[in-house]
């Protein structure tokens, strides 16, 4: 669901980054104002669980790739806009050390996987949770939330690429950039991920906030002793395993490079092209591009990788904290309506 530079128009990304300001505006507003400043390093870790979650590819019916992204998981956690902060700084990392996702596409992924996924996905969890008051309820939320906003997020990113072709074109009619109209990219997309990135995006989010919730509550929950401990521990287990999202062959739709899409198959036919505005495009070469490290095998790579991005969020959120100025009886734990 990474979005790469050269598919949509620069238009169209300056266009998605417009309509994140107003959402990036309110959402440090309401984290300065509800988030206390010990629970601030706390977005790190929820950054570094989406980071984490979005390694572990698993493969996607017709021979793509797709992965979680844990936005419902830190909006029920912390509150959607809280999680919309830590879904972005994930998301540029991503982009800007690892070449996954584009820069002049952040703000697109950011409106589908930071804004719309977390803020869509927890409001299903809370509505089921509020009408269907048991602890049945909360977990069908959390099912439910999390399946919905991933596939919002994906339907999203299908409109995305679909528009497109019908408003970018060369003086040949060939496409400047995505070549799909929406009669591909939103059964491309939207099929794979009801069948199988839904249903993988809805099992870490329940196990993730059952373990939470039963080992260190007070992590994220107020009310209750904190255990930062257990939720660290989580997130070195995390890391431990992310060399598994490996297995997964294949490109996520989407995501080919000038260099392949020519050849992708779609209707039985390969493209036979490539779009002017993907081979002239604007180029951007990441420090590790693809999670991979000059010299070392691929699984060390991206182990490296996941245990540096995640250092960098972690960091980063503490610096954060240790700046926020407290206000005086702030003990809010989550950062909600």
């Amino acid at each position: 669901m990474h979005i790469p530079d050269n598919y949509l128009s620069p238009s169209t990304c300056a266009a998605m980054g417009a309509a994140m300001v107003p959402v990036w505006t309110k959402a440090i507003r309401k984290v300065k104002e509800e988030i206390p400043k010990a629970k601030i390093p706390l977005l790190g870790v929820g950054a570094a669980f989406s980071f984490l979650l979005m390694m572990f590819n698993v493969p996607l019916p017709g021979g793509t790739t797709g992965h979680a992204v844990g936005g419902t998981l830190l909006a029920i956690l912390m509150g959607p806009y809280a999680a919309c902060i830590s879904v972005t700084v994930a998301l540029f990392i991503q982009a800007l050390l690892f070449g996954d996702g584009g820069i002049l596409a952040f703000g697109a992924n950011c409106f589908n996987m930071a804004f719309v996924l977390p803020f869509f996905g927890y409001y299903i969890y809370k509505l089921i949770k509020d009408h269907v008051r048991s602890e049945k309820g909360e977990y069908l939320g959390i099912i439910l939330g999390s399946y919905a906003g991933i596939n919002i997020a994906a339907l999203c990113a299908a409109i995305e690429f679909g528009i497109q072709p019908l408003l970018f074109k060369d003086g040949g009619g060939q496409a400047l950039y995505c070549p799909y109209p929406f009669s591909v990219s939103i059964p491309a997309m939207l099929i794979p991920h009801l069948l199988v990135a839904g249903i993988v995006e809805a099992v870490f989010t329940a196990a993730i906030v059952i373990y939470i919730k039963k080992v260190s509550p007070g992590t994220f929950y107020k009310g209750a002793k904190e255990k930062t401990r257990a939720v660290y521990g989580l997130v070195a287990g995390l890391i431990c395993f992310t060399p598994l999202g490996l297995l997964a062959t294949g490109t996520a739709w989407g995501e080919w490079g000038a260099d392949e899409i020519k050849e992708v198959v779609s209707g039985g036919s390969a493209l036979g092209f490539v779009p002017h505005g993907m081979k002239e495009g604007f180029n951007f070469s990441a420090v590790m591009p693809d999670y991979a490290v000059s010299g070392l095998p691929e699984a060390a790579g991206y182990l490296l990788s996941a245990v540096a991005g995640v250092a960098i969020m972690i960091i980063f959120f503490k610096i954060l904290g240790n700046m926020k100025k407290e206000k005086a009886g702030n003990n809010v734990g989550s950062c909600g309506n």
